[in-house]
């Protein structure tokens, strides 16, 4: 019986592969989740395939290369497209959506749709630091537009957008757009407060709770 019970565990284990009239059978992988982390000790487990689950984020800036800021940064006697900003608007919103601006099927909606991967500090009034330019760039503040152009060279893996350009602007105009949202929902005191019939950070707010 002790033979018996020792046979069972080593088959279920996946260590030992049995023969049933003249066929072989190998014992079932176990874990079956084919998300189950490989052991170290595991490199002739035929279970422990390349994890399915471990697939890159395609909007992680870990590329070791550093980003040449004559790319990124405003050119000298920098001269901006100039549209109303309605119209700009609207076309960056197009654009934002839009894979044929990068090389590598993405689009700033890849990272971005619905507010998602802005830090905190899209919260703040560019120029102002950004994480991500400061340690591939070591540029310690940005404007709105140098971080549309630092977009388009290290997520996109594309070329920059010409400086004087419709695409720069619009993108650039649909971008602080999306700021503005973005600072609503960060900030209570911000505009678009529903509750800001007043100002709602004064001490008049109407939305406070009403003392007795």
């Amino acid at each position: 019986m002790k033979h018996s019970a020792l046979m069972r565990a080593l088959v279920s284990s996946g260590a030992l592969t049995l023969s049933l009239g003249g066929a072989a059978y190998a014992a079932p992988c176990r874990p079956a989740n084919p998300c189950t982390p490989r052991p170290a000790s595991s490199r002739t487990n035929p279970c422990a395939a390349k994890n399915p689950c471990a697939a890159k984020n395609p909007c992680a800036a870990a590329m070791a290369e550093r980003v040449d800021t004559r790319l990124v940064l405003r050119p000298k006697n920098y001269q901006p497209y100039r549209r109303k900003q309605a119209d700009l608007t609207a076309y960056g919103k197009q654009l934002f959506g839009d894979t044929a601006l990068s090389s590598n099927g993405m689009s700033c909606n890849t990272c971005h749709q619905g507010n998602a991967a802005f830090q905190n500090t899209f919260a703040q009034p560019y120029p102002h630091y950004v994480q991500m330019t400061h340690e591939r760039s070591a540029v310690k503040a940005v404007h709105l537009d140098e971080m549309v152009q630092f977009c388009m060279v290290v997520p996109m893996a594309a070329k920059p957008l010409p400086w004087d350009g419709k695409k720069l602007a619009a993108l650039t105009a649909y971008t602080a757009s999306l700021q503005k949202g973005f600072m609503a929902g960060a900030n209570p005191c911000a505009a678009k407060n529903p509750c800001a019939a007043r100002n709602p950070c004064a001490a008049t707010n109407p939305c406070a709770p009403q003392r007795h």
